[in-house]
């Protein structure tokens, strides 16, 4: 397996959580030829899942190993560069009173998780009536008939696409080569040696030029296997819905401060953008997925159109559901800038950070978020330097997992997973009829 040279030419491919946060760690650490390639115009890219106005940052989690690294991220979540984008406003993590058994024991496995972690001493709460919930959030004027779980102090979210912007000033800043747009940051194609068909030489761009590199990272997120066909079967392209509520300044004023509220048989809801004044809310479910008849792999949509507006039937239902019995007063309001957001899930919901193998360690893929990714954000990029340095993945579950299944409808494969798996043609909107 060669290595990688500090003077290396590196091609990272793609602009969300894993290319951004690797680009800033390689030229922190005296990488000196590092260039990311975006097909999209601007950064943060519309094309990954980051490009948000906020995302949960909570450290519960059914494997003590992925709280302890939560709880890493969190503290880098504390720090100059990152900071500015963090509110630690915190997590009330419920269930409705119709929620599925499967809901409940997958809240209660979160919250066993931290319950008796020191961390964490006197800094949860059990709710057990909607009294429990209005202590903590007064603004939670539904009924919420049968609501119970837990709060939780220490957690909260961060703004998404600006704290990924902050990241790529930084990176800019040091030194690496940004190439964006259809033309020159598409990658269409990995270049081989003619004489070495294992080891890449280069990346082809929308335009046709070749920009030459040692090692290419493939952090594309649900697209991996465009780039790198042998990731279809252990990677998916999956997505989820959302959508916002538009408030006046006084609604939004009067919303300001709430915790992330988490119904796990419903959705959840962040306090209002300040800039915006958008409620944004996403519903829970299996998710959708866009397979192609002739590899029986999932891609996402070719273009960022396609899942802009789109909020299916039965996710709209749920959202109005969840608002009903929270926030009962905004409950029949008009869902704005509604979409599908496309992410990488596994059947295992691990990462996969290695080297794809017969490549003798000249292509990296970065990909797998299964939704949960961009609470990491701070350390991702020790994680890709990490593998770099020691030529090999040391963490046995993020290492390459083959062939396995293709479907992704990985339903009952992660207990998080609720709900049923469709196809996004089931509820693609029907094209308006030309005139």
């Amino acid at each position: 397996m060669v290595s990688t040279s500090k003077s290396d030419p590196i091609a990272i491919i793609g602009a969300g959580v894993f290319g951004l946060t690797t680009a800033l760690h390689l030229s922190s650490n005296g990488f000196t030829n590092v260039s990311v390639f975006e097909r999209d115009n601007q950064v943060p890219a519309r094309y990954s899942a980051g490009h948000d106005i906020n995302k949960i940052v909570r450290a519960e989690y059914e494997d003590p190993w992925y709280t302890e690294l939560t709880l890493q991220a969190i503290e880098g979540w504390k720090t100059p560069l990152y900071a500015p984008h963090y509110h630690q406003t915190g997590f009330l993590h419920l269930v409705s009173g119709a929620a599925p058994g499967k809901a409940s024991q997958t809240m209660n496995r979160f919250l066993a998780s931290i319950r008796n972690h020191p961390t964490y001493k006197g800094k949860l709460t059990t709710i057990k009536t909607p009294e429990d919930i209005r202590n903590i959030a007064w603004q939670l004027t539904g009924p919420l008939p049968g609501w119970n779980g837990y709060f939780n102090q220490l957690a909260g979210y961060a703004h998404s696409a600006n704290a990924l912007r902050a990241v790529y000033e930084a990176a800019a800043a040091r030194g690496v080569k940004f190439f964006l747009g259809e033309d020159i940051g598409k990658v269409t194609e990995l270049i081989y040696s003619p004489t070495n068909k294992k080891q890449v030489t280069g990346v082809r761009t929308g335009n046709g030029k070749i920009y030459p590199c040692k090692l290419a990272v493939v952090a594309i997120g649900a697209a991996a296997a465009t780039l790198v066909p042998e990731a279809g079967g252990q990677v998916v392209a999956k997505s989820w819905s959302l959508g916002h509520v538009k408030l006046t300044d006084d609604e939004a004023s009067m919303l300001r401060g709430i915790p992330v509220t988490y119904a796990r048989d419903l959705g959840f809801y962040f306090e209002p953008d300040p800039k915006t004044n958008l409620l944004k809310i996403c519903p829970m479910g299996g998710g959708y997925i866009n397979t192609n008849p002739a590899s029986g792999v999932s891609y996402p949509p070719a273009t960022l159109q396609e899942s802009d507006g789109v909020l299916p039937a039965e996710d709209e239902k749920r959202m109005r559901r969840l608002l009903r019995e929270s926030l009962p007063q905004f409950a029949d309001r008009p869902f704005v800038e509604k979409k599908l957001c496309w992410f990488a899930d596994t059947s295992d919901s691990e990462f996969i950070i290695d080297f794809v193998p017969e490549t003798e360690g000249s292509v990296v893929l970065c990909s797998g978020d299964s939704g949960h990714l961009f609470k990491m954000l701070p350390i991702v990029g020790d994680w890709v330097f990490t593998l770099l340095k020691e030529r090999k993945q040391g963490v046995d579950r993020w290492r390459w997992k083959g062939d396995k299944k293709k479907s992704g409808k990985w339903e009952g494969d992660v207990s998080w997973r609720l709900g049923e798996t469709r196809e996004f043609e089931e509820i693609r909107p029907t094209p308006a009829p030309k005139l």
